[in-house]
């Protein structure tokens, strides 16, 4: 998800009552809830980059390693504060035990809240390179935005109040969150299951949420190279046709792409180029966007 949606998740945990565990707890738990995608510094090296996003820092390895190096960097800000005589006299004191607990928990919400998506994410790595993705909900989740923004808003209107209770509006909106998650599931599920034939058979079914009508499903189905895309059949080629392997092993970003794409397929454009696209992000006026051209002489006798 993006990390409006992160940076939210954290701060309703905060205002549920945790960020009162211990001082710095808001810190630490929304830099936690967005800690694993410190691995987007790798679009310096674009489409490879697909290759290196969601794996190492979204793992298990990770989910032990980030929480302890944000919890030492918090502590030892609070010990450098103190030191220099610049602590704010409101802040609670600072226990390393809390302050790890809260961004253990917060960095596991990033992985829970990307497997939700289309694009997907290595949930084992370094142990697997599998890719998961539950297909529930879009990436950028305006409904979401709202409830949780608006939630966060009046809990901290609320805690200004002496005597209110502003740890329910954020509690509530979590609730709140979980149940439109379950909801968007089962949409997902039944969508599916729906599918009974398709133009380029269903091998492959992907249910893709799409922006704002998070009712709607936009279905992907067939498999080998032929997609089709909500009932119709995208400009591909069997992937039999093609040697990907040996333009895989002459392109790093044939490599990256066909290690990250669920549903690859091959374009012949007008241009003469052959490209390698994935039909769950299938545009047919964007070419730069989850596309790499094949080297010559990739798919022979394609034109």
């Amino acid at each position: 998800m993006d990390n409006l949606t992160h940076g939210l998740v954290g701060a309703l945990m905060g205002q549920a009552g945790l960020k009162r565990r211990t001082g710095l707890a808001m810190p630490a738990l929304i830099i936690g809830a967005n800690l694993p995608d410190i691995d987007a510094a790798c679009t310096i090296y674009g489409v490879q980059s697909l290759a290196m996003r969601r794996g190492l820092t979204h793992g298990p390895l990770a989910w032990i390693v980030l929480p302890v190096l944000l919890a030492a960097l918090l502590y030892g800000f609070d010990r450098w504060q103190a030191k220099r005589g610049k602590r704010p006299a409101g802040r609670l004191p600072v226990h390393f035990g809390w302050l790890w607990a809260l961004s253990f928990a917060a960095c596991l919400t990033h992985p829970a809240l990307d497997w939700l998506n289309v694009y997907g994410i290595r949930l084992l790595e370094p142990f697997s390179s599998r890719w998961f993705h539950g297909d529930i909900l879009f990436i950028i989740d305006v409904w979401l935005w709202l409830g949780m923004g608006l939630a966060v808003w009046f809990s901290l209107r609320r805690e200004r109040k002496t005597g209110s209770d502003w740890r329910k509006p954020a509690r509530v909106a979590l609730a709140g969150a979980a149940a439109y998650i379950g909801v968007n599931a089962l949409i997902t599920a039944r969508s599916e299951t729906a599918v009974q034939d398709a133009p380029t058979g269903a091998a492959t079914i992907i249910a893709k949420p799409v922006p704002l009508a998070f009712w709607q499903r936009e279905m992907v189905t067939g498999g080998a190279g032929l997609y089709a895309v909500e009932g119709q059949a995208l400009p591909g080629v069997p992937l039999a046709a093609c040697n990907l392997d040996g333009a895989a092993a002459r392109d790093p970003d044939v490599r990256a792409f066909l290690f990250w794409s669920q549903a690859p397929f091959v374009e012949s454009g007008a241009d003469g180029v052959l490209r390698l696209r994935d039909a769950r992000f299938y545009d047919p006026l964007a070419r730069d966007r989850f596309t790499v051209s094949l080297p010559p002489g990739a798919c022979p006798g394609i034109r």
